[in-house]
């Protein structure tokens, strides 16, 4: 058996030629795509996963089509707030065909394949080195997927990120210079001050970070229909750098809907839903006008 020393070049694996070719075949695959947005944050808890989720649904319900890739493969939630837990892709003519939700919104979601008492895991001969390679094994399915997926002709295909800056970068760096970001946030200085980092982070990539959406701004009453507050008044909170695409109040029927799979169209009208299909509006304004 050889040492590591003495493989000389790729040993032989063409790992170039597989790399490059996996590129091409991603670029086939994304072709119809017309806008891609990575729904990120550097912070979890935020509610990057409900933004994505109810932006993608507003978008559709403006005649969009749209697309979610659920990236957070270790606490996949797309599945269950769209409705299609247990629903998994199909092979078709073009490749994997995406199961949809009631309100058309093509899903990919590692929870409609793993129990939600099931952790994602990858198959090793070592024990205690996963640090060494998770990323690797996640990033390489990642890749798979973007692939293999007949994504079609959609007007925007939405990452849900998993928290983290540094994870927000590594997906800056795999996506590519066409992906946009547009970051998530809450009213609290703890929350301001990671999205801050991830901000300035992303200004040392060449990804357009088109803003940032503040969610959890206030609280929603259904019984006096009023927005009260949730957090206290900061008065030197972090500044963020960005346009605001709006501001998000709390509202427990948007929350228990997203925890059922409800369709975000057959909520009734309330200040969140207002607010969201403002952000909506905004996201679409910025991807076509370039502002």
């Amino acid at each position: 058996m050889k040492s590591y020393h003495e493989i000389i070049g790729d040993g032989g694996s063409n790992v170039l030629g597989q790399v490059l070719e996996q590129r091409d075949r991603i670029a086939r695959a994304l072709s119809g795509v017309r806008h891609r947005v990575a729904v990120g944050s550097g912070k979890g808890g935020v509610g990057k996963s409900t933004v994505t989720r109810v932006l993608a649904s507003a978008l559709a319900m403006k005649g969009r089509a749209v697309a979610i890739l659920d990236a957070d493969f270790n606490g996949p939630t797309q599945a269950r707030m769209t409705g299609l837990s247990g629903a998994v892709p199909v092979p078709g003519r073009e490749g994997l065909a995406l199961p949809r939700s009631k309100d058309g919104v093509g899903v990919f979601s590692i929870g409609g394949f793993l129990p939600e008492s099931k952790p994602l895991e990858f198959d090793a001969v070592s024990t205690g080195e996963a640090h060494t390679w998770r990323a690797t094994r996640e990033f390489a399915a990642l890749g798979e997927v973007l692939s293999a997926v007949a994504w079609g002709d959609l007007d925007v295909l939405l990452f849900d990120l998993p928290p983290g800056t540094e994870r927000t970068m590594q997906f800056a760096d795999a996506l590519g210079a066409e992906t946009s970001f547009v970051l998530v946030t809450i009213p609290s200085d703890v929350a301001r001050g990671v999205v801050a980092r991830s901000v300035s982070a992303l200004a040392k990539a060449s990804n357009p970070v088109l803003g940032y959406v503040e969610n959890m701004s206030g609280y929603f009453c259904a019984d006096c229909n009023e927005v009260k507050p949730l957090f206290p008044e900061s008065k030197d909170a972090v500044a963020l750098d960005l346009p605001c695409l709006g501001r998000v109040p709390f509202d427990p029927a948007l929350a228990f809907a997203c925890d059922r799979g409800v369709s975000f169209a057959d909520l009734p009208e309330s200040a969140a839903t207002r607010a969201l299909m403002a952000v909506a509006g905004r996201l679409l304004e910025s991807l076509e006008t370039g502002r």
